[in-house]
């Protein structure tokens, strides 16, 4: 699932003031480089298990935006857990170093695409999500 780039309808609200929402991707870190892909930023505080570090693979590792040990291993990836893991992952969000990257990632990706990507399985429930909905303006 990605997010893309929407632009408000002048008429439906102040005239001529147009805002453009920045343009997320999510994808695991192991799926090929894909020519859409933007900036592609590994957004896990461990690097993926089996792949190469290899250069040109990922643009950029921000380890210092990913939830923090103690909360990734609270969480376990248990469905049952997700709404209290993103809960308290939008909290660390919001304290430094990683709010000055979340900025950084909501000016990037207002310029042009950014991919978010991540080891997790399941990226519907993972940090790369709840970080994507935090740059897209949602917490």
């Amino acid at each position: 699932m990605s997010y893309s780039t929407r632009r408000a309808n002048p008429r439906a609200g102040i005239a001529g003031i147009v805002r453009a929402l920045p343009s997320i991707k999510l994808k695991r870190a192991y799926d090929p480089p894909a020519r859409g892909d933007g900036l592609r930023v590994l957004v896990d505080r461990l690097w993926p298990r089996g792949v190469r570090r290899e250069p040109g693979l990922f643009d950029d590792w921000l380890k210092d935006v990913a939830p923090t040990t103690e909360l990734r291993r609270w969480y376990g990836h248990d469905p049952e857990k997700y709404a209290v893991f993103a809960r308290r992952y939008r909290a660390e969000l919001k304290r430094e170093p990683a709010s000055d990257v979340v900025a950084a990632l909501r000016t990037r990706a207002a310029r042009g695409g950014v991919t978010l990507l991540t080891a997790t399985k399941d990226v519907d429930r993972s940090g790369a999500r709840v970080l994507a909905d935090v740059v897209n303006g949602g917490g």
